[in-house]
């Protein structure tokens, strides 16, 4: 029989305080002080790890200090900066435009609106949420590649596209757990429900998971 709407919210808090329990530390894993660190880090984790992201900021935000910064960066040079994070080109025209923007319309500060968010070059909807969510203390789902994952294992939510994974998020999960779930998913996805192999028989949340793919001890050992 198909899960209700009001079956499916009532799974996604047990869920959310199951995963709590399982990863009690469960934080962004990007290293950022201020809202401008953690949207020029979100833009380079685009197919990048965070570790490897963590690696290369340091040095970058001892140097790009303030939106005019990276606004008046050299892009060849900014591209070498950024080059092992990967699509170095486009990261390095992305953080320039999204600085230049930021100087243009909002006098160099990041706004703390969705709608702006998401209005400055390469910011798209997951990035304006992680900037919402743990630079501002908004409540907001991003929607990485982990939670794209987990989310549709654990019959949260099915789509092709991350934008309409959140909208189905949003319906599912209660608004004060947005920005938490989002980093228990993450979590999730990280250490135990992983792409190629799901540790399944060891999974805090077995019970409460739908997923017919479910692998076993002997297919673990494979």
């Amino acid at each position: 029989m198909r899960e209700t709407l009001d079956a499916r919210r009532a799974r996604a808090r047990a869920l959310v305080r199951a995963l709590g329990k399982a990863y009690p530390d469960a934080t962004i894993a990007l290293d950022f002080t201020t809202p401008l660190e953690l949207l020029a880090a979100t833009i380079l984790a685009a197919q990048c790890t965070d570790e490897r992201v963590n690696r290369v900021t340091p040095a970058l935000f001892a140097k790009y200090r303030t939106a005019r910064d990276w606004a008046a960066a050299d892009p060849a040079t900014l591209e070498r900066e950024v080059h092992s994070t990967g699509f170095y080109r486009a990261k390095a025209r992305a953080l320039v435009g999204m600085a230049r923007a930021l100087v243009e319309r909002h006098g160099g500060a990041v706004p703390r609106a969705r709608e702006a968010l998401v209005r400055l070059p390469g910011v798209g909807l997951k990035t304006a949420n992680v900037v919402l969510g743990n630079a501002f203390g908004e409540p907001a789902i991003a929607v990485d590649t982990h939670v794209f994952r987990v989310s549709q294992r654990l019959g949260l939510a099915r789509a092709d596209d991350p934008d309409r994974i959140h909208d189905q998020l949003v319906e599912v999960l209660p608004r004060r757990d947005w920005t938490h779930a989002t980093h228990l998913l993450q979590a999730h996805g990280r250490l135990t429900c992983g792409a190629r192999k799901p540790l399944c028989p060891a999974c805090p949340v077995r019970s409460l998971c739908p997923w017919p793919g479910k692998t076993r001890l002997g297919r673990l050992r494979g």
